[in-house]
């Protein structure tokens, strides 16, 4: 057996995709939602028709006490966690940055950097040999917008990214010699919904233009790289930020 995943955001697109895609390599897995539990349950069923165990945990990862239930119920239910995908991320409404509201800006830090912060502790505290853990592997979602910086349109998002890549290379380094691997996967254009929470419906074929390969990519292809870095055949990979990304840089 693969081990015991945690995927927070789970109920939808790369969440969803790497849940499904995980039971399929042996892993049992929690699914964490925010709002949608009709679509965590689908999930969660996919991945039980496979053989797996699997549960379905409402938790904002925005909301501390909700990080902690997510990570006491996923081992009550299934047993010590060896993987945590950090997956849980907003956009924000797409605008030029003197046009965001505060509101906005508090929204996608509080969860796309403070939340993922507070996974990511959460995780270490479990997953670490100094804490009498087994080890395991975190896979944090970051973006290609933290390179092309969200111009015009993302840029709180594509700062909440940039710091997800520095707390990827950071705690690789900080926990490398106490059994854990930490990496992160980096999107480009991916075909989910998320596009449309910024209120561009059009978002997509906007910018396929700027994607050398010439289409956009599935939410399955960031799952194979999320659940590569998760396994044995990425073992000496850690403080990585896997591009995919079409070519998009």
């Amino acid at each position: 057996m693969a081990g015991i995943l945690v995927v927070t955001g789970g109920s939808r697109g790369i969440g969803a995709a790497t849940s499904r895609m995980a039971a399929s390599r042996g892993w049992d897995v929690a699914v964490n939602y925010k709002g949608n539990e009709a679509a965590a349950e689908a999930v969660v069923a996919d991945i039980q028709a496979a053989g797996r165990r699997a549960i379905a945990i409402q938790g904002d990862m925005a909301v501390e006490a909700d990080i902690l239930r997510l990570f006491e119920e996923t081992t009550a239910a299934l047993g010590p966690i060896t993987g945590v995908v950090n997956n849980a991320g907003i956009t924000g409404a797409g605008s030029r940055l003197e046009d965001v509201s505060l509101d906005t800006i508090k929204s996608v830090i509080d969860l796309n950097v403070t939340g993922a912060l507070l996974v990511a502790r959460e995780a270490v505290k479990r997953l670490s040999t100094r804490h009498g853990g087994t080890g395991g592997g975190i896979v944090n979602l970051s973006s290609a917008a933290s390179r092309l910086g969200g111009t015009g349109e993302l840029i709180p998002y594509a700062a909440s990214k940039g710091a997800i890549d520095t707390l990827t290379i950071g705690l690789a380094k900080e926990v490398g010699g106490e059994g854990i691997r930490v990496n992160a996967v980096s999107p480009g254009l991916i075909d989910t919904d998320i596009h449309n929470s910024t209120g561009d419906m059009n978002r997509m074929n906007r910018l396929l233009p700027g994607v050398p390969m010439g289409r956009v990519g599935t939410a399955d292809e960031v799952a194979e790289a999320i659940l590569w870095l998760l396994s044995p055949a990425s073992g000496y990979v850690t403080g990585t930020i896997i591009q995919v990304t079409g070519g998009r840089l």
